[in-house]
């Protein structure tokens, strides 16, 4: 039964592991699409979330018979309740991308950003994507310290999205209410897609040594 168990985690761990990856590539396409105004990534991402929604879906069914059956106490359902809210953060973290999408798409044919704000919608694409990449790193590898590192890329996105506020406010802000309202909307997005992957992290520390860190103890490591 030990083996069994141990076999079904391993496995789901892995599922985990792909999803948080598709979610990353998904955030990559999203990004593409929203810089270059390009209706059909817009739509692959789109079309894609049936994907991502079925192996959410499976990691949920897996989970809860791990559950179940298996009756894990201690340890093992340290690991099994930690896998349920991972699927809860992945799950997210393909949510925010499909909605990066939807934006180019509902503004299409038409640029969703003004040109100004490029750079740091380019460089919020790539520091969540290298968090979706790092995510599924440490879902498979189970390494707290490679966990606990996804809290410094999350810091250079906050710090990306406080200074889109500061632009935002700027009276010299001359693109209007629609650009503003997208902005914004599109900057949480990305901010929020950086923090599940850091709440990722911080389940697999908390599955692996029993202890939850705090933002405090992300920051010092």
């Amino acid at each position: 039964m030990r083996v069994i168990y141990n076999e079904q985690m391993a496995d789901l761990a892995n599922l985990l592991g792909e999803m948080a990856g598709l979610a990353g590539q998904a955030m990559e396409q999203a990004t593409q699409s929203l810089l270059q105004a390009d209706l059909g990534l817009a739509e692959q991402v789109i079309g894609e979330q049936d994907r991502i929604s079925v192996m959410i879906a499976e990691a949920e069914e897996r989970a809860f018979a791990l559950l179940a059956l298996q009756a894990p106490v201690a340890g093992d359902l340290r690991q099994v309740v930690s896998a349920i809210q991972i699927v809860g953060d992945v799950n997210r973290m393909g949510a925010l991308a499909l909605h990066v999408a939807k934006v180019t798409r509902r503004r299409h044919p038409a640029h969703a950003l003004p040109e100004s704000v490029n750079g740091y919608f380019a460089e919020m694409g790539r520091i969540a994507v290298n968090m979706g990449a790092g995510a599924k790193e440490v879902l498979e590898s189970r390494d707290p310290e490679r966990a606990a590192q996804l809290n410094q890329d999350d810091e250079a996105m906050d710090d990306l999205h406080r200074h889109l506020f500061t632009l935002l406010m700027d009276r010299d802000w001359k693109y209007g209410v629609a650009a503003a309202v997208d902005v914004t909307l599109l900057g949480r997005y990305y901010e929020r897609f950086a923090d599940h992957a850091v709440e990722i992290g911080r389940r697999v520390i908390f599955l692996v040594t029993g202890v939850l860190p705090s933002d405090e103890d992300l920051e010092t490591s």
